[in-house]
């Protein structure tokens, strides 16, 4: 049996965890009352993409396609979900 290796990694993905107050603040100190949609734009300045997060359906799809059979020959692969911030 052969065991493959492979990552994912997200870029800001949209979950409770990312949308509360202290994040909010972090993004947006200059605000007094900052909310997700003053923390969009700044999270879509990261990307390549014009999104300002990833969601967790797209997180899921990546890990099921590298778990799939189509995937099979693929290891050692490190595979950003990002929206192209890496290329930034």
């Amino acid at each position: 049996q052969s065991i493959r290796v492979n990552s994912v990694h997200p870029t800001h993905v949209n979950t409770p965890l990312l949308h509360n107050e202290l994040t909010y603040r972090m993004f947006r100190p200059d605000l007094e009352n900052p909310g997700p949609d003053d923390m969009a734009p700044v999270c879509q300045s990261f990307h390549m993409l014009p999104i300002p997060w990833v969601t967790a359906d797209d997180i899921s799809n990546a890990v099921l396609f590298l778990a799939s059979d189509e995937a099979r020959y693929i290891t050692g692969f490190a595979f950003p979900v990002d929206a192209g911030s890496c290329l930034k």
